[in-house]
């Protein structure tokens, strides 16, 4: 696992990325992804996507999404969730994947004491099921922004060991989007607890 394989179509690192560990090692966090989402660019991208933060161009919000493939696009989500994302494609070009859920490996005491000090009632399964959750869950926030995930001084790194996927990925439309909403690329190991549930957009546009 390195840069070069994230630096290509970001559903392509979408399917990479899934199975990999994310770990915040001051903490001995460590999480296995089951279940990403992939976003394009803007409309002269070689991946235009009306579903994207990189839709407009490059903001001073996105723009590390227009940067290197492995850093971390961190976003506040409702004025409350922060959601995590891995940076892919070639360096100057939109793309990212967003991270929905993770299965704790390690570290567990801590994911945990998080989720309940927000008040929620939670179970294994469920610490970082859905985007905001595990945000939550490996004490991610707009600090982390931009963090290089493959350098070993960040608090929030990928590991370099092979995927632990088990059974083949599937795919289907990404959740809760009005742009491009069913455009398959969401993925997601099967069978895996921690996968969060579809949600439709109610004014979803129905475009690929």
């Amino acid at each position: 696992m390195g840069r070069k394989l994230l630096s290509v179509h970001p559903a392509e690192a979408a399917k990479t990325l899934l199975g990999r560990v994310l770990a915040v090692p001051g903490e001995g966090l460590r999480a296995r992804i089951t279940e990403v989402e992939a976003y394009g660019g803007p409309a002269d991208s070689p991946w235009p996507d009306p579903g994207a933060h990189t839709w407009p161009g490059p903001t001073p919000r996105n723009r590390v999404m227009f940067g290197p493939a492995g850093h971390l696009y961190v976003y506040r989500s409702y004025g409350i969730h922060f959601c995590a994302n891995v940076t892919a494609g070639p360096d100057g070009v939109g793309g990212g994947v967003l991270l929905r859920a993770a299965t704790i490996l390690d570290g567990e005491d801590a994911a945990m004491a998080r989720r309940i000090r927000e008040g929620a009632g939670v179970v294994k399964p469920n610490l970082a099921r859905g985007p905001g959750n595990l945000g939550q869950a490996l004490g991610i926030d707009l600090g982390d922004y931009g963090l290089d995930l493959f350098d070993a001084g960040s608090r929030v790194q990928l590991e370099t060991g092979e995927a632990q996927r088990g059974p083949a990925p599937k795919s289907g439309p990404r959740v809760g989007l009005r742009g491009a909403s069913e455009r398959p690329w969401r993925f997601w190991i099967p069978g895996e607890p921690s996968v969060s549930a579809y949600r439709r957009h109610a004014k979803a546009d129905g475009l690929g």
